[in-house]
């Protein structure tokens, strides 16, 4: 893959990388239209191709906060035409990565030397580039390490990008602009602690120190004193990315196996430690030759407050679901009902949020679930597709916690279904008290 020698890093020149693809995408609307003068059967395929087309390229060299958010919709699977999913799925493993004179010019500007003063052998060629870094295979002391390098000028952009993505994520997501506010900064401060790579290892040591018990789940080893706010050392992990993983035919008891150990790993942090691994993407997670689930990746951290986690988890695990009244009183707590709203209000809302809060808690009601069933999915991409096209859910519904969490369960429940795995679900079970 065609290295990139810089990345533009000023307000102006992100900001006239934006106005460039607009103007691409602008055109490509005008030959669509024109070529459906004379072809009025014609569909929105190649329409959606090209601006998937043209915005992935130019979210990809801008690297950060704006390929982070194609990062983010290409798990969102019921939200994007499958063209924006597909192009977008590449900034997961697949993003075009810096050129040796940049890595070094990293490395010289956090420790004042070049990265083959520091190992006993460093590859300038990345073994994978994502959204926000990209990883480099290291020597030290007879020990293969992974360097995770962050792009330049990613983390002093974040605010600016969001407000160039806003247009295009606008037009993509359908929201209503309070509900995009909410969204925008929500994914604002969840990316400025990912950009902040001492945070991330000090979380990282100590997440697997808290998750070192969980059956089939290794970490990597890291290394403060070779780490630094945008350079992160760690053990590397041998094994395979999951679809690379899948295109080996393993057993069905394999996949069974690894499905049940990202079970217990998100359970556990859920229920146990009210917080979370936020970022369930595939690239983040490796299946290694002894059968186990390698996490490499603790960027991305959501807490969940009290007055979040006992309501919205008593809905899926106790008998509240039953009582229609205790359900409405879970439902204002989490400001998916509003006080404002009349009657005939609370009653549309109750009903609607009860579908998808039964749908979402199926995994939950039995002691084993089977991901492998694609009418369970259907039925969360049916309900997502209803709900987009309703205007009652144009106004923001809902506390911003909602958004990391949902992400979290949906894309763990993605992964599932790509395994085809059935799992023991009642491993760790959600801590409920009195709301």
């Amino acid at each position: 893959m065609k290295t990139q020698d810089s990345i533009p890093v000023t307000k102006v020149e992100r900001s006239a990388k934006f106005v460039k693809t607009g103007f691409q995408i602008g055109g490509n609307y005008i030959k669509h239209y024109s070529k459906k003068l004379f072809n009025p059967e014609m569909d929105r395929a190649q329409l959606n191709e090209d601006n998937a087309t043209d915005i992935y390229k130019s979210l990809s060299e801008l690297k950060g906060s704006a390929l982070k958010i194609a990062q983010m919709l290409s798990m969102d699977k019921n939200i994007l035409p499958k063209s924006y999913v597909d192009k977008f799925t590449q900034s997961q493993y697949n993003a075009p990565p810096l050129s040796g004179p940049l890595i070094v010019r990293t490395f010289t500007k956090n420790f004042g030397k070049t990265p083959d003063k520091l190992y006993d052998s460093f590859n300038i060629n990345s073994t994978n580039a994502a959204s926000i870094g990209q990883v480099h295979q290291a020597t030290l002391n007879g020990k293969k390490l992974a360097v995770k390098i962050q792009y330049p000028g990613v983390g002093d952009s974040i605010s600016s990008d969001l407000k160039l993505v806003k247009p295009f994520a606008f037009r993509l997501l359908g929201m209503s602009e309070k509900e995009l506010n909410i969204y925008i900064k929500e994914v604002e401060e969840r990316l400025l602690e990912e950009t902040d790579y001492e945070l991330e290892v000090k979380r990282s040591i100590e997440f697997s120190e808290a998750c070192k018990n969980l059956n089939n789940v290794v970490f990597p080893k890291y290394y403060p004193e070779m780490s630094s706010k945008r350079i992160i050392s760690m053990d590397w992990i041998d094994g395979l990315h999951l679809k690379e993983f899948l295109k080996t035919n393993p057993s069905q008891e394999l996949k069974n196996k690894i499905g049940q150990a990202l079970w217990d790993f998100y359970n556990f942090q859920q229920h146990e430690l009210r917080a979370v691994h936020a970022d369930p993407h595939p690239g983040n997670f490796m299946i290694t030759p002894d059968e186990k689930l390698g996490v490499i990746d603790f960027g991305c951290i959501k807490e969940m407050p009290d007055d979040f986690y006992y309501p919205f988890f008593s809905l899926i695990s106790t008998d509240v679901i039953l009582d229609k009244q205790k359900t409405i009183d879970a439902f204002r707590k989490l400001d998916m009902i509003h006080k404002e709203d009349t009657e005939t209000q609370v009653e549309f809302y109750y009903k609607s949020y009860k579908e998808m809060i039964e749908l979402f808690a199926k995994p939950y009601i039995n002691e084993f679930f089977d991901f492998s069933k694609s009418e369970f999915f259907e039925k969360l991409y049916e309900y997502g597709e209803k709900i987009s096209r309703m205007p009652e859910f144009k106004q923001a519904r809902g506390v911003k916690h909602f958004i990391y969490v949902n992400r979290t369960n949906f894309g763990l429940y993605t992964i599932l279904h790509d395994l085809k795995a059935t799992v023991k679900t009642s491993t760790f079970k959600p801590a409920i008290k009195e709301v």
